[in-house]
């Protein structure tokens, strides 16, 4: 019997999850229904208790109630039922996850949920989705369902949209399983606006050698998304084009994807083309977004919600010394290409980003600063021609192959 770990603050929310519960019941599913509060006692059965919840999170009830700390008895709540859903998850007790909750049980809850591999339903219904989506989101696949009204009591509004969102579990728990076994090699892509013709044609490339091309978005979450399926064993090799986001990590940017981008490959030990796709850019919101201490950049509005800032060569260093640090413990093969002739779309010359004192730094520091780990390959044009994607492509074909 197919089974739905339900996670709830019960001592609020006792009554829903009764509701949601017994309709998960009626389908035939089996459910462990979690109690995460510490408010008060359930006024309904629970199969772990917040006792049990606290002390896999490293305390217990007594404190956190001493305490009188929301903030840390969440974490630790937090804590502590990501213990317990791993572990139901690696004994094969859980084939769905599903959560109600204000700020506190929705934070509880999709932690839970984000660490868990992607395709094992998660739906939250949560009071929260339309201010806070990302944060409970991150990089997971998970459903979200705005309650509408608080979830507060089973009435004639809640019951409906509780309803539909057990219904949408069950429906992904019953479902036929997707099983794609086309036995390709699995290649993870990043790309850009400005190097989508180069990743395009390096994908063609690619699948015309037997290998299956996933493409990234590098918007932070883009970022974020692919070092995660690296990380959980998805992918085979990675074509890591455009390494924008790094600029957003290191001159406060909007579309960071964090400090330990570019990091997953070199953890998991597969081979990777990396090159420096974008790094001519920091992105921020609306012009009028964009910090004052940059207002004198040489800023491009690329449309009323992106405004783009051309980066220095200061800054391009500090890139570039990022990069290398990272690439440098890789111990799986790894090669590094520069484009001479310009990292994006409009920084080749006469583009509006065209600053060859920003290309030489970035690429100065970098050739001073690689490991002989890294394997450096120069190319006389620029990122999204034809030459540099085949050289990308056939170099990615040839580190897959050996390490076949």
């Amino acid at each position: 019997m197919k089974t739905v770990v339900l996670i709830g603050t019960l001592d609020t929310k006792g009554i829903e999850y009764e509701f949601a519960r017994n309709r998960f019941k009626k389908a035939g599913l089996k459910t462990i229904l979690v109690n995460a509060g510490i408010i008060g006692q359930s006024p309904i059965p629970c199969d772990v208790t917040n006792e049990q919840v606290a002390l896999a999170g490293s305390s217990d009830l007594k404190t956190l109630k001493n305490k009188n700390d929301r903030g840390f008895a969440v974490s630790v709540m937090t804590k502590g039922v990501n213990q317990i859903v791993q572990d139901l998850y690696k004994k094969g007790e859980l084939d769905a996850i599903f959560a109600l909750g204000g700020s506190g049980g929705s934070t509880i809850s999709s932690f839970a949920m984000r660490n868990l591999p992607i395709g094992v339903p998660k739906v939250l219904v949560s009071t929260l989705v339309s201010s806070n989506a990302a944060s409970f989101v991150g990089e997971s696949d998970m459903a979200l369902f705005a309650s509408v009204v608080d979830i507060a009591g089973v009435n004639s509004l809640s019951a409906k949209v509780i309803a539909n969102a057990v219904d949408a579990t069950i429906g992904m728990v019953n479902g036929e399983k997707v099983e794609v076994k086309n036995g390709k090699k699995l290649i993870a892509a990043s790309m850009f606006g400005v190097t989508t013709q180069c990743v395009t044609a390096a994908r063609k490339i690619l699948e015309e050698n037997d290998l299956e091309v996933i493409t990234f978005h590098m918007t932070g979450t883009g970022g974020k998304s692919m070092e995660n399926l690296i990380r959980q064993g998805f992918i085979h090799a990675v074509l890591d084009v455009t390494t924008t986001e790094i600029c957003d990590e290191i001159v406060g940017g909007t579309l960071s994807a964090g400090a330990d981008r570019l990091t997953a490959a070199v953890e998991m030990k597969i081979p990777q083309v990396v090159s420096v796709g974008a790094l001519d850019m920091v992105n921020f919101g609306s012009k009028n977004s964009v910090p004052e201490k940059f207002l004198n950049r040489n800023l491009y509005v690329h449309n009323e919600n992106v405004t783009l800032m051309r980066t220095t060569p200061q800054e391009c260093e500090k890139i570039a010394i990022d990069i290398a640090t990272k690439l440098n413990k890789a111990t799986a093969p790894v090669t590094l290409f520069l484009p001479l002739k310009g990292v994006s779309a409009i920084a080749i010359k006469g583009g509006v980003f065209f600053d060859q004192k920003a290309d030489d730094a970035l690429f100065s520091t970098l050739k001073k600063n690689v490991g002989n780990n890294v394997e450096l390959i120069e190319l006389d044009c620029a990122i999204n021609d034809n030459e540099f994607s085949q050289a990308i492509a056939n170099k990615l074909i040839q580190l897959v192959k050996v390490g076949k």
